[in-house]
């Protein structure tokens, strides 16, 4: 278990209920794709087929792993799984069944409808809240980009994997259940709203750096107009409702999403 730079004295409490864990103290907030990386590290110097990436506010049934685990070792170019994730709070409803890639678009978008429950089903990306992932496929494409610290680090790491020739699936007789968004709001609205501005800078900036890495000619020609007029509306929603930090967070994350050295992974 990753401690991603706690300060409220949890990762010496957890570590003394549960001696027999593995603790890795990262000293530091390193986000989402830094934090990860250093468990998979880990897991690669201790010789597993296989990781799990899964977010700490999500609760598992019984055998989830095994359905998954079925899968990969059934398919050489299948590099990653995901589950079927619900809602914690409506465990009926569907927070995730996959994603699509829009390429024109460079948009990338979840997908809710279950496409088989019998078996499992291609998907374009998935998302980093439950991944099984092949640790030989790691070592060849690459570990999360730390660059992107937070939000479509999943999305790269997908494109990465089929870019590099391997298929991935979302496994139905896998469930899983998510308490989506705890970590990136507010417990009370305030004039900025509920969502904290960070996530909007790691959203616009990160969109970005898809755009630079995946949107090449000719999807380029209408996923930069697309994206770059989503990013005007909300410097414009923002300005119109008096929420500069929010507008100050959007102008930031495009300047430092141009700015920014991109390096190829793997």
């Amino acid at each position: 278990m990753v401690d991603n730079g706690s300060v409220d004295g949890s990762f010496e409490k957890l570590a003394d209920i549960f001696p027999e864990v593995c603790f890795i103290d990262a000293q530091e907030n390193l986000g989402f794709s830094g934090g990860n990386n250093l468990g998979m590290q880990f897991a690669i110097l201790q010789g597993f087929d296989y990781m799990l990436l899964l977010n700490n506010d999500t609760v598992v049934t019984k055998d989830f792993l095994v359905p998954m685990v079925e899968h990969l070792e059934s398919l050489p170019h299948c590099a990653a799984v995901q589950p079927l994730i619900y809602y914690l709070a409506n465990p009926k409803k569907l927070w995730n069944a996959g994603g699509r890639y829009v390429k024109w678009l460079a948009k990338s978008k979840t997908s809710y409808t279950i496409q088989s429950y019998s078996q499992p089903y291609p998907t374009d990306w998935i998302t980093g809240c439950a991944i099984l992932v092949k640790t030989s496929v790691v070592k060849k494409i690459g570990m999360l980009d730390k660059a992107y610290f937070a939000y479509f680090e999943d999305v790269d790491w997908s494109l990465r994997m089929r870019k590099s020739g391997y298929n991935l699936f979302v496994v139905p007789h896998s469930k899983i259940f998510h308490e989506a968004g705890s970590s990136s709001k507010r417990i009370s609205k305030e004039k900025e709203g509920i969502l904290d501005p960070k996530v909007h800078y790691l959203n616009v900036r990160n969109q970005v750096f898809q755009l630079r890495k995946y949107a090449t000619l000719p999807y380029g020609l209408t996923a930069w107009p697309y994206q770059l007029s989503k990013f005007f509306i909300y410097v414009g929603y923002f300005f119109i409702r008096g929420r500069w930090v929010k507008l100050k967070a959007v102008i930031r994350g495009l300047y430092e999403g141009l700015k920014f050295e991109l390096k190829e992974q793997g």
